[in-house]
């Protein structure tokens, strides 16, 4: 009978690939470097930044195909490989998949400026405004950026009323601050903005989720009435 052939690993960046860092780091002869990197260390690079890239959805590039995107990245994963120090307790895919959602998120919120200068009223709401002036009106822009003042001003003065636990009011500034750098920080990608509060405070997505739900029912709630009134009235 035939022998089967073995599946190839899933995983790419294994205990090997560790081993072989560590290796290229305490190695100074260039040549030997050079065959630990091509036959140990790129592979699992390569992969890397593939995986996050489409895992994220950082397509706002400035390339014609992502495998430029990724030599750019690799690059910059070379000119920090030294400081990797398995010593610390860090494993390798966790610290160099950090370095790489880094350099996209600052990457890909670079080129989304030039694209995006305004957060619209249905992403903020997550549905379309009911009100009778589109969202590319002066006016309902004007509207939006008034309300977020007061929705922020209420907001933050009543944090640890609204999140008496301490670590649900440092999620919820943390989001708050998004809103406050707004003009510089750009919303491209949902799970982008989930990396920049984890960034902020270390917590779980699901718990992120559900701070950020709150925030977007206190926001809701008077948004319509506000622009039907001029003025809104939180509890």
């Amino acid at each position: 009978m035939p022998k089967k052939r073995r599946k190839k690993s899933k995983n790419y960046f294994t205990q090997d690939t560790e081993n072989a860092i560590v290796l290229y780091n305490n190695t100074s002869d260039f040549e030997v470097r050079s065959k630990i990197y091509e036959r140990e260390i790129h592979y699992a690079f390569f992969k890397l930044t593939e995986n996050i890239i489409h895992t994220f959805k950082f397509y706002h590039t400035e390339v014609e195909k992502l495998e430029h995107l990724q030599h750019e990245i690799i690059t910059f994963l070379l000119s920090k490989i030294h400081l990797f120090d398995p010593s610390k307790g860090a494993k390798a895919y966790s610290y160099f998949g950090t370095i790489v959602k880094r350099w996209l998120i600052l990457y890909n919120t670079k080129n989304y400026n030039k694209k995006i200068k305004k957060v619209d009223v249905d992403v903020l709401m997550g549905e379309k405004s009911t009100h009778t002036y589109s969202m590319g009106d002066d006016r309902a822009k004007d509207d939006l950026s008034k309300y977020i003042e007061l929705f922020l001003n209420y907001t933050t003065a009543n944090i640890l009323d609204l999140f008496p636990k301490k670590n649900d009011a440092q999620i919820a500034d943390a989001i708050l601050e998004l809103f406050r750098k707004r003009e510089t920080i750009e919303i491209f990608n949902k799970k982008a903005l989930y990396i920049y509060i984890r960034e902020m405070v270390d917590v779980k997505t699901p718990k992120i989720t559900k701070i950020a739900d709150k925030l977007h029912l206190i926001f809701k709630s008077q948004y319509i009435f506000y622009l039907e009134n001029g003025y809104a009235k939180f509890k």
